[in-house]
């Protein structure tokens, strides 16, 4: 009956690591999502994953955020632990005589004690068990307010280098016939190689972008499909338009005020001090003697019974716990400074972020119809270039041009995207009014 009652073994094999083969093989359930927007959201890979469905994908099924969670469970099991009392002590001890006379018996002491001193600190104990617990919470919950913007910055990485790259294709298809014209008038002499080294390397430099565009658009793919746990050859289909939140200056301000009661760090921070100042009232109770008591029954070899107490006391005289007083002490102070420097450098970086969003948008316009523009010219110079109205170095240049406002645009709008994320990650679940962009 007492065996029933502990813990057994059961072995836990490694296992082996394989992603999944499909995204519709993965389960995703809104109700644990850690934002209501994302709860509220209807899930369907069916006509591919856009930038939310692909922030939901990554939470549910991300290998580190599930040893995060693994981490939590640990917390909970360290909280358990800390409410529970230290058992009792029960000694039996028997002394028997080595030359038994008529009137000698076998004496034996039988005595039960506890630790009176770890009902003293209990309460604090769980409290700061309970306040670490909380933390370790708030954390997984920060982890995954990160993950969804990792998720929603991979999935702008991957469309923008996969615009990028479908650019580069366009023009090699473009200039691979005019480096076939430079090549046969450098052959038949009528140019020399001088002056058809620019329509040689035009085409040489477009391969070689298009090379380091293929290279990078494959690893953030990559990357993509670790953080939503799919294997690393599984179909990966990414469609909707990007994702923009365009909050107004007052908006901003009214998150960035509430911000100390809904950001998971700084909530976890907060908690993390609670449990110092648990650990520091509880260092301090300890530094009070350590009290055992206990009480024994006893018989001796004379047949003499008797029943007593047992009372032990810790003396403090040199360490009176002045060094775990210290040492709580010290943390406390550190936590209050990291929750105060986080504070103050989350308003500084809202500010520049904001500040830098109203550039970038403006750089963008002016840069997408820039690009436009050289657009419009790039397509009239081929169609002149094939009647053979225009020179190939002048619609070259044309061409180089065009494809270099397109790739300064296409930069301009990836790193809108970019500081889009990071602003609103900054600012926590505030929600903003947003435009979505065209998904071209």
């Amino acid at each position: 009956m007492l065996l029933t009652g502990c813990a057994t073994y059961s072995p836990l094999p490694l296992g082996h690591a394989s992603g999944a083969d499909s995204v519709a093989s993965l389960h995703v359930d809104a109700s644990t999502m850690p934002t209501p927007r994302l709860q509220r959201y209807p899930f369907d890979p069916t006509n591919g994953l856009d930038a939310t469905e692909t922030a939901m994908l990554a939470v549910a099924n991300s290998p580190q955020l599930k040893v995060r969670r693994d981490r939590l469970g640990i917390a909970k099991a360290q909280a358990f632990a800390a409410g529970l009392l230290p058992d009792p002590q029960l000694n039996l001890s028997a002394d028997s005589p080595k030359s038994r006379a008529s009137d000698q018996v076998t004496g034996y002491t039988l005595g039960l004690s506890e630790d009176l001193s770890a009902l003293l600190t209990r309460h604090d104990r769980k409290q700061s068990a309970a306040s670490k617990t909380r933390q370790v919470n708030l954390d997984l919950l920060w982890a995954e307010w990160q993950t969804i913007a990792k998720a929603r910055l991979l999935f702008d990485q991957v469309r923008g280098l996969r615009a990028r790259h479908q650019l580069l294709v366009n023009e090699k298809k473009a200039l691979t016939p005019l480096a076939r014209h430079v090549q046969a008038a450098l052959k038949n002499g009528d140019l020399s190689y001088a002056e058809a080294s620019a329509g040689l390397n035009a085409l040489s430099d477009v391969e070689q972008q298009l090379a380091s565009a293929t290279t990078q658009w494959h690893k953030t793919t990559a990357d993509l499909k670790l953080l939503l746990g799919l294997a690393p050859d599984a179909p990966l289909d990414l469609n909707g338009a990007y994702y923009l939140p365009h909050p107004t200056q007052v908006e901003l301000e009214s998150a960035l005020a509430s911000l100390p009661r809904r950001r998971p760090d700084l909530l976890a921070l907060q908690a993390g001090y609670q449990a110092k100042d648990a650990q520091l009232r509880e260092a301090i109770l300890a530094q009070f003697p350590a009290i055992t008591l206990g009480f024994n029954r006893a018989r001796d070899t004379g047949n003499v019974v008797t029943n007593g107490f047992t009372l032990g006391i810790t003396l403090p005289l040199f360490n009176r716990n002045r060094g775990q007083i210290a040492v709580a002490k010290a943390t406390r102070q550190q936590l209050k400074d990291a929750y105060t420097t986080r504070l103050l450098t989350t308003c500084s970086d809202m500010q520049r972020l904001a500040s830098d969003l109203r550039v970038l948008a403006r750089q963008r316009q002016t840069l997408a119809a820039h690009a436009r523009q050289l657009d419009a010219s790039r397509a009239s110079a081929e169609q002149a270039w094939k009647q053979h109205l225009l020179d190939w170095p002048t619609y070259l240049a044309i061409r180089s041009q065009a494809l270099a406002a397109d790739m300064q645009s296409l930069a301009a709008r990836n790193e809108l995207a970019r500081q889009t994320i990071a602003l609103q990650t900054l600012l926590g679940s505030a929600r903003f009014p947003h435009v979505q962009a065209s998904s071209s």
